[in-house]
């Protein structure tokens, strides 16, 4: 292990320690201690407690995949755009503007930006980070598309100016242009293995916070405004991921500020006035996902729309989020999504329909779960509902990192995930239907025609044909998308700012910087 990485974790037994002793103070009194620790700092709010959990070293390309990890790599690595509350915003590049023949974008830099030991952040260095990135893909890999880069070249005109000549013009090649991080070249030329790289000058980056602490074995972070930032102030100094054992209870006992809670508790923070309550967009879901190049009777669109036909959605929103969802689209884009296709409709339940299309067969599947109470629970629900209709369910849950390596791998029948991301732009359809074992001419035509549509409401219309030929195929099937709440205490940190397609304030960087945009 690299004596940088070691460094981060010795530093972090103090962090622990010192957590674990606020903690133990509980209330008030550990936010007033926090408070007085830290007076005479500029800062609008010493330091924000947020619930912890291992999401990896946030280097961009070390962090865990999951949006947790990415976002927290987003607070140390700044990119040429931000999402915003509404849109696409300004970030490192002050402006941009796409060329009459859509073939290129230029972008201008913003002036004054330093890179976290003081160098300056260069168009080298912007262009390096395309290039670097095309050699070594991170974790979010924004810079090809379709396994070809975005940008065909891209040309320094002046110190702070640069040209990006796109491949092929596409309505999302602005978003992935904007939102590629950028990496100091000074560092990053010498490294030849990123995916090891682990010394404390893999954690250098131009955003407004630096990583202080970190400890894998506790999933505790803790980030320090970066006082020289060039863009926006921090609003917090410090940003700490603590080890929280019962959220409801280090909420209460102030030990965190902000946290996520179910339909269950609303009726009781609804009654608190020292609390404030926000309501997610529905931009988390839980889907199904089927094994079709392994399992040949999956590859029979019958079966896929019989299991669609024995769920009982409803059932699972009540006894599994409170009535706090709605039923997934088996187009995939949510009902809160602005392109959804209200057309595309419901698989209601109908046990009837679904033995019909069996045709009197009886099918056996292993379901993986994760193994949190939630996708337990549902799994022993659709257990139940789906041997009404003849399908014999054998739930396996397991670790939730272990049950993502099994989607990557292919090693499931049946699986359930969790995730966010439900907001994001239309294309997400072309890229998350591109599935192993499942081909439909149609669909791949259509999604590919969206992509290099430039005119919006023509675009528009795409998307919702592509939804309308999804939900025919089922070839995964959505099953709700949450409506997520969160509380927080009027007297402490209400900086929180939604990004336009997210479901969760926490992993917006705009939540943490003075001026909302």
């Amino acid at each position: 292990m690299a004596k940088g990485y070691n460094k981060l974790l010795r530093l972090t037994v103090l962090l622990v320690a010192t957590l674990l002793l606020l903690s133990a103070c509980g209330g008030e009194e550990t936010v007033e201690k926090a408070r007085e620790s830290q007076e005479g700092r500029e800062y609008t709010y010493p330091v924000v407690r947020l619930e912890g959990g291992d999401y990896g070293l946030p280097t961009p390309f070390l962090h865990y995949g999951r949006g947790p990890g990415g976002y927290k790599m987003a607070l140390i690595f700044d990119s040429l755009l931000e999402y915003g509350e509404e849109g696409l915003i300004p970030w490192l590049a002050k402006d941009y503007q796409l060329s009459e023949d859509e073939r290129s974008y230029r972008f201008t830099l913003r002036e004054g930006d330093t890179w976290h030991d003081g160098k300056p952040v260069t168009a080298e260095d912007v262009k390096f980070s395309f290039e670097y990135f095309q050699e070594h893909p991170p974790v979010w890999n924004g810079v090809l598309l379709e396994g070809k880069p975005i940008v065909d070249s891209i040309e320094i005109l002046e110190d702070d100016t640069l040209v990006f000549k796109l491949h092929e013009p596409t309505a999302t090649s602005l978003e992935q242009i904007g939102r590629v991080r950028i990496i100091p070249k000074h560092i990053w030329e010498k490294v030849e293995n990123p995916e090891t790289y682990d010394e404390e000058e893999a954690l250098i980056g131009s955003g407004p916070f630096q990583l202080t602490e970190y400890s894998s074995e506790h999933g505790t972070y803790e980030f320090t405004a970066f006082e020289n930032y060039g863009g926006p102030k921090p609003g917090v100094e410090k940003i700490q991921f603590v080890p929280v054992s019962d959220s409801i209870m280090a909420f209460e006992n102030r030990q965190v500020d902000m946290i996520s809670i179910n339909e269950d508790l609303l009726e009781r923070y609804q009654e608190n006035s020292e609390v404030e309550i926000l309501e997610d967009p529905g931009f988390w879901g839980y889907r199904l996902v089927f094994n079709l190049e392994d399992q040949e009777v999956l590859q029979n669109k019958d079966v896929r729309r019989a299991i669609a036909y024995g769920i009982d959605a409803d059932n699972l929103i009540d006894k599994v989020a409170r009535g706090a969802a709605t039923p997934g689209s088996p187009g995939y884009l949510p009902t809160d999504h602005i392109w959804y296709n209200e057309r595309v409709g419901f698989y209601d339940y109908d046990s009837e329909k679904a033995k019909e299309l069996l045709e009197g067969e009886e099918y056996s599947f292993t379901l993986l779960t994760g193994n949190d109470n939630r996708e337990v629970r549902i799994g022993e629900l659709l257990k139940l509902s789906l041997a009404e209709v003849g399908i014999d369910i054998e739930v396996e849950s397991i670790d939730g990192k272990a049950r993502d390596s099994a989607l990557q791998e292919g090693n499931y029948e049946i699986l359930l995930t969790g995730h966010g991301g439900w907001g994001s732009d239309g294309d997400s359809l072309r890229s998350r239907y591109r599935i192993s074992g499942f081909h439909n001419e149609k669909i791949e035509d259509l999604g590919r025609a969206q992509l290099v549509e430039m005119d919006p409401e023509k675009r528009k219309e795409k998307i919702f044909a592509l939804q309308e030929e999804i939900a025919k195929e089922v070839p995964m099937l959505p099953l709700f998308n949450t409506k997520g709440y969160r509380v927080y205490y009027r007297d402490g940190y209400d900086n929180w700012v939604y990004m336009f397609d997210h479901h969760n304030p926490i992993h917006s960087k705009l939540s943490f910087l003075e001026e909302i945009r």
